[in-house]
Parts: C-alpha cells; structure tokens; sequence
C-alpha cells in the first residue's frame, strides 16, 4: 500500500509539532515547581498545551477548597509551555485570573491554553481551567514576552 501524501504545510506543521513536543521536554527536565504540584503536561503543540493537576489535601485552604494561588499556578504552566512551544525562551508580562467556582479535594483540573495573538516579542493566551465533570474553575489570560535569540532547545530551530 503506497504511503500517503503529505503536503508541505502539513509538513511544517509536523516539524512544529515535533519541535513544541521537544521543548515540553527540555522544560519538564527543569521544571521542579511543576513536579512538585504533580502538575503533567497532557498535551502540547504549536500555541497550544494541556496541564493537569489533581486537587491534593495540601492544596486546600483554610475553607477546605483548592487556594487560588495553585489553580492559578496550574493555568499559568499550561500557559508556559504553550508560549515557549515555538522554541524562543518567552515569559510571562503579566496575567488575570478570574475564578468562577470552587475545586475540592480530589478534583481533577485540566488547564486548557490558546495562544489568541502573537506578534513580534508580545503574545496573548487564554486558559480554560475546567473539573473532571467539565465545569469551568477559572479563566486566566497570560501576556508573554518573547527572548529573541534564545531557544529553549538549542537545535538551530527557532520557529517565529
């Protein structure tokens, strides 16, 4: 059976991939605050990532919900690695979180992030934190700042 075709945007979309798949793993290999929280990347490509986190006894507050802080530490990693997927070491500007409902212990959190704009050095990304019944927790939007000149993985594939 022949192989199927694959056109070249398809091409550098596969290269895109494979590249944001490769810089997920240079960050993880450094990344002890995500290790820490119990934080996977579940997911990652090009302006894209998945981050999962299950609500822990020891993230919990003084009203037995999930703090704040780590929901928002959740959504800001998604938004990290889906701002450095292409291969230009980028940080976060600034942030906002809005918080629309409780997570308890044992809640499963997915961060879903978007890259909505990215032009020049600046970007904008969306988060989507939901449970595992679907329910959204909280919305964040990160604002990222682009490194030129710095891959996150030194292969000469800087993307941008």
């Amino acid at each position: 059976m022949p192989e199927p075709q694959v056109n070249a945007a398809e091409a550098a979309d596969l290269s895109a991939q494979q590249l944001a798949e490769r810089v997920r793993d240079r960050m993880l290999a450094h990344d002890h605050a995500t290790g820490a929280l119990g934080i996977a990347i579940v997911g990652v490509g090009p302006g894209t990532s998945r981050a999962r986190m299950t609500v822990r006894s020891d993230m919990l507050n003084g009203f037995a919900i999930c703090h704040g802080g780590l929901i928002t530490t959740l959504a800001d990693t998604a938004f990290a690695y889906a701002c450095n997927a292409c291969n230009e070491v980028t940080v976060a500007s600034g942030l906002s979180v809005d918080f629309l409902a409780p997570a308890h212990e044992g809640d499963v959190l997915d961060a879903e992030c978007h890259e909505q704009s990215a032009r020049g050095r600046t970007g904008i990304y969306d988060v989507t934190v939901s449970n595992q019944r679907g329910e959204r927790i909280a919305l964040f939007r990160g604002r990222s700042y682009r490194l030129r000149g710095k891959p996150v993985v030194d292969d000469g594939h800087t993307h941008r």
